[in-house]
């Protein structure tokens, strides 16, 4: 060569010859080499792949135009004449690595040149391996933490990997079998006989029951792993330990049956709450009839409710309704001694095409066949007639009844609840209630007591009323003093019901906001005697228990000294002092 770029000559020049451009095309980095001005004099095929550029469009051409923003960083090389290395740069989506550094001739920098290297192959082969060895680090975590026994051989039966948890079902220890053969261990009776073996004889799926370590049974799979080309390539063994299953089958069963339990009991307070709220309770007979009410509300058995006329039956059973598993369904009440008797059965049963003059063209469905997954409850059902009790029996024991002008059975499954007010024993001595659909009604007979057999609950029924009817009025009245008295004397005749009656009657005909003993009903004026339940034997001690239900009530309604003196309508040092005297405020510090 006459002209070598690192020859001392007179004239130096950075423009190879043309055959020194085509060594340079063979090369696979990039070459790409700069005179002092940022002139382009070399650009090689690999360069041009790279960038994108043409090479006889660039040579000639400035760098800032192939490639703006980056001749200050040759710019720095050339004055300063300290090389970079190693810098990793982007370039249209490439990621390649640069080596630049200047030419030199006689101690004077004449050129850049840039050597790269696209290593965007190597990132992707990088991440692939970067993912493959994150994979395995997951399906090693997935072995080992699984409860069940993993074995894993080779196609040729070599021990590859073994799991903890098959050291903790078997007893084997994991050191001792990886490497060796199945056929080697078996001969050497580790094992009496092997599911591998099986698999890879059968080449397909085998399961079969050990027993190791003694008496602990343990099921075996065995399931080949087959490539593409329909060789075995794996044997995975699943081993399973039937003994600790089953114990901890029954540990589920019985932690079940306690949360069952805890369920129940959580629920039946609940119901007994929201009960006591609807039905506003005191007493302890009416608690002890609301727990019995929400046992029998999670059976399918009927029930019989028992009462003077409105002691709450209905709405007791409207409860056991709400807390069943039929919630969700209809609740029918139906009024037996308002139906007539001419259309009882029609009414309650039903009746089909052409049943009778002025029936229905396609017949009708009776009110109980409308119930059907729901609730029926029976008010009055002592009214029944003997051949509607006969059709009523048989939709409790047979669930099935059958139409009027029909012939066939009508499937209905309902749960009845009934209610009298009469006494059922003295009707079926009297030939006019039949014995059997008293006793399939009677499983589970509740008797609610009248009002004035539980006069704790008067006072709390008589405050949800007036809070009720006051908050639908708009009003704030207020009962002045001693009316609450003759509201405890009174007999209460109708229950609940009159009571009720008599307070909303009060607070129609009160002229004021205060509610005065003339307005009181005249029968409840003139029913004046004091009952043995008031508290005491006196007139003063009498007086004395009423006082104390009153404070303790309004104390328990309110929560504060204040607005219980408030609510009583007294001083509260008044009431202060009343608490003394009784031991009130001793009491509930208890």
């Amino acid at each position: 060569m006459e002209k070598r770029m690192h020859e001392t000559e007179s004239e130096f020049s950075l423009d190879p010859p043309g055959h020194w451009a085509a060594i340079l095309d063979m090369f696979h980095n990039g070459v790409l080499i700069l005179d002092r001005s940022g002139m382009i004099k070399v650009y090689n095929k690999a360069a041009r792949r790279i960038f994108g550029e043409d090479r006889l469009t660039s040579i000639g051409r400035h760098i800032q135009e192939v490639r703006p923003g980056v001749w200050p960083e040759f710019q720095h090389i050339i004055e300063t004449g300290q090389p970079q290395f190693g810098r990793k740069i982007s370039i249209a989506g490439t990621t390649v690595i640069a080596n630049r550094s200047p030419i030199l001739f006689d101690g004077q920098v004449q050129g850049v040149i840039s050597v790269f290297q696209d290593i965007s192959e190597y990132e992707i082969i990088t991440s692939e391996l970067q993912s493959f060895r994150r994979l395995t680090r997951e399906l090693e975590a997935i072995i080992e933490s699984s409860y069940d026994g993993l074995y894993i051989t080779d196609g040729k039966a070599n021990t590859i990997r073994v799991n903890r948890a098959y050291e903790r079902i078997t007893g084997l220890c994991r050191e001792d079998l990886i490497g060796r053969n199945m056929n080697e261990l078996v001969q050497k009776n580790v094992f009496d006989h092997s599911v591998t073996l099986e698999v890879l004889k059968k080449r397909e799926p085998v399961t079969i029951m050990q027993v190791v370590t003694g008496d602990k049974q343990v099921i075996v799979t065995g399931t080949p792993i087959i490539d593409e080309d329909g060789e075995i390539v794996l044997v995975v063994t699943n081993v399973r330990n039937i003994t600790e299953l089953n114990r901890l089958k029954m540990e589920l069963e019985d932690s079940r049956r306690i949360a069952s339990r805890m369920a129940q009991t959580l629920l039946e307070q609940e119901s007994v709450e929201h009960a006591i709220q609807q039905m506003v309770i005191k007493s302890q007979s009416m608690m002890k009839v609301v727990r019995m009410a929400i046992k029998v509300a999670g059976t399918q058995a009927p029930v019989l409710l028992q009462g003077e006329s409105g002691v709450g039956k209905s709405m007791l059973a409207r409860i056991i309704h709400q807390i069943s598993d039929r919630k969700e369904r209809v609740f029918l009440k139906i009024n037996c001694g308002t139906i007539p008797p001419t259309l009882m059965e029609s009414e309650l049963f039903g009746y089909e095409k052409g049943a009778f003059t002025g029936a229905m063209p396609g017949g009708k469905a009776g009110m109980i066949e409308t119930a059907h997954m729901g609730t029926v409850f029976l008010d009055e059902v002592a009214e029944l007639r003997p051949d509607m009790q006969v059709k009523l029996l048989e939709i409790i024991e047979d669930k099935t009844f059958t139409r009027v002008g029909g012939t066939r059975s009508v499937a209905v499954d309902v749960r009845v609840i009934a209610a009298t007010n009469r006494d059922l024993m003295e009707m079926i001595r009297a030939g006019g209630f039949r014995e059997d659909l008293y006793y399939r009604l009677n499983v589970v007979p509740i008797s609610i007591p009248p009002l004035r057999q539980r006069r704790e609950d008067i006072m709390p029924l008589v405050m949800k009323v007036m809070e009720s009817l006051n908050r639908r009025n708009g009003t704030a009245k207020k009962l002045e003093s001693g009316v609450m008295d003759r509201l405890l004397e009174y007999t209460y005749p109708g229950n609940v019901r009159e009571l009720i009656n008599i307070i909303e009657r009060m607070m129609i005909m009160s002229e004021g906001e205060r509610l005065c003993a003339e307005d009181l009903p005249e029968e409840t004026l003139t029913e004046c005697g004091l009952h043995a339940d008031t508290g005491g034997s006196t007139l003063r001690e009498s007086v004395q228990a009423l006082e104390k239900r009153m404070i303790r009530y309004a104390l328990d309604k309110t929560g504060s000294l204040a607005a219980a003196a408030d609510f009583l309508d007294v001083h509260p040092t008044t009431l202060w002092r009343k608490m003394a005297r009784y031991s009130i405020a001793a009491t509930l510090q208890k």
